[in-house]
């Protein structure tokens, strides 16, 4: 009778590979939670950059700025002392979310009524967002827009800023990115 080895894998062979399982999690891990907040980020500049835009608009067609205007209409609770949206539940006013995202619930209804400055530059949040947006300007030839978040709940906040000027009557806007790894 022919006897058969046992075929299999040693314990060393298998803690070895573990090992090298958790070295690559070790690594993987944190770059993936970059990306995960590089992605976030992009909301405030795409958001910023409508801002902009709609306010160039405006100053080409009535040669002025919209006014000031409130901060962002959001529904609580944000963070202690600041606009974050650490606790929200996202959603819209009409349907707000059930459980807690992070997410500020969107209110376009209190945009729209805001004539001053909002509807002005036909800006609104029409979905939950990770970001408190505002908008000051002066008639004239300037204006500030801001988007402040706190992406992961750090109570580190992270600040995009838009300047609006106009010289000689040609509108220019210049973003302002935080630092990186500021959040």
């Amino acid at each position: 009778m022919i006897r058969r080895m046992q075929r299999g894998f040693t314990l060393i062979e298998l803690m070895i590979v573990v090992a090298i399982i958790g070295i690559l999690a070790a690594v993987a891990i944190p770059a993936f939670m970059d990306y995960m907040k590089k992605s976030k980020k992009t909301e405030a500049s795409l958001q910023l950059n409508k801002i902009g835009k709609n306010a160039k608009t405006l100053y080409i067609e009535k040669q002025t700025y919209a006014t000031a205007t409130a901060p962002t209409p959001t529904i609580l609770p944000a963070k202690p002392g600041a606009n974050g949206c650490c606790g929200g539940v996202g959603g819209t006013s009409t349907t707000p979310g059930t459980s807690v995202n992070n997410k500020c619930t969107a209110t376009p209804e209190l945009f729209s009524g805001d004539t001053t400055g909002w509807a002005q530059i036909d800006f609104q949040i029409d979905e939950p967002s990770l970001f408190v947006y505002t908008y000051d300007g002066s008639p004239g030839t300037t204006f500030s827009a801001t988007a402040v978040g706190d992406l992961d709940c750090d109570t580190t906040e992270i600040t995009y800023t838009m300047n609006g000027t106009a010289v000689s009557g040609n509108p220019a806007v210049d973003l302002t990115e935080p630092p990186p790894n500021s959040d």
